[in-house]
């Protein structure tokens, strides 16, 4: 029997896909500048950089993805340039900073002194107590000038003065290597030589104010044996202390040379001790007369004829030659 009963509608179609196209858009290819410029940022930020600006400009022509990924590897490269650029100036300073004081510390050259260990250095506060208010000395007794502040030994034309600290080790060098040549060309008159010793180093002789007493010890010699002064202070770097020590007591300060005349009572009364702290003040302070330098900043210092020889220590005809050029004039 035949079905008279209209058949039922057919839904319809969809519409078919275009040609070469899937039914779901593909999502866009990452690009891969854009995956080296992020992985790069994390060791090379100038790489990361590069490839970050290019894949940017790959996507906006292509089209494909990875654009966040590119713009996070730009950030980061460029963070990591400002940190490495922050990083290298900070070396740089510190470089600036560091290396002259390892230098200096090395060749005894710190501030604008010819050599100065790291106790050789005076602070600001380095004179002793005020000795302006104690009774000084005055007028010449043997080889101790009082009232100009040096020992002296020599009446050459050409004028040396050797500012040091008995606890100097510095100094002890200078000594040790020209200090006999200085003794014989005060002996033969082509010098004067004029030593003046400081205190400063007070503070690295465990309270015992070794520098102090040295320097008076020193200055006993120039009053009561005038003749073996030189001798007595080649003694006094020979039986040098080590910083931070106590140093020698009087008695031993008072037996370093044989003397025709004993130093033990001058040692024992304190004698001189206040005039070399006040020559300590000076000295520190300033003005120092017919000098290029107006006060000392380290020791030793040493100046001929006013002009501060800026050599080296260890080198007897290096001091000599400059000795040489400027004793006259």
């Amino acid at each position: 029997m035949t079905n008279t009963e209209p058949a039922p509608p057919r839904a319809p179609e969809p519409y078919p896909p275009a040609y070469g196209q899937s039914p779901f858009p593909a999502a866009p290819k990452t690009n891969t500048l854009a995956i080296i410029s992020l992985v790069s940022a994390f060791f090379v930020s100038l790489a990361a950089v590069i490839t970050g600006h290019l894949a940017l400009g790959q996507i906006r022509r292509t089209h494909e993805g990875g654009r966040g990924l590119a713009i996070t590897g730009l950030v980061l490269g460029y963070v990591g340039i400002a940190a490495t650029t922050l990083a290298l100036v900070i070396a740089l300073v510190v470089t600036a900073t560091v290396i002259p004081l390892i230098v200096a510390a090395v060749n005894g050259a710190v501030g604008d002194q010819p050599w100065s260990s790291s106790t050789s250095e005076p602070r600001a506060d380095e004179a002793n107590g005020d000795a302006s208010q104690e009774a000084l000395p005055t007028g010449t007794v043997g080889a101790a000038h009082f009232d100009d502040g040096y020992l002296s030994v020599g009446t050459g034309a050409a004028l040396v003065d050797v500012y040091f600290d008995p606890m100097c080790p510095y100094c002890r060098q200078f000594e040790e290597t020209n200090g006999g040549e200085l003794a014989a060309l005060a002996s033969d008159g082509t010098i004067t030589l004029r030593l003046h010793s400081l205190t400063f180093l007070d503070r690295v002789s465990q309270g015992t104010a070794y520098s102090t007493r040295a320097s008076a010890a020193l200055t006993c010699q120039a009053t009561l044996n005038p003749e073996n002064l030189l001798a007595y202070q080649a003694a006094l770097f020979a039986n040098q202390p080590a910083e931070n020590t106590a140093g020698l007591g009087d008695p031993e300060l008072a037996a370093l040379v044989d003397n025709p005349v004993d130093i033990d009572d001058c040692l024992a009364a304190g004698e001189y001790q206040a005039w070399s702290r006040a020559n300590t003040e000076q000295a520190l302070n300033g003005v120092i007369a017919d000098a290029e330098i107006t006060r000392i900043r380290g020791t030793p210092t040493v100046l001929v004829n006013g002009r501060v020889y800026y050599g080296g220590l260890t080198d007897p005809a290096e001091f000599l030659d400059f000795l040489s050029s400027n004793s006259v004039g």
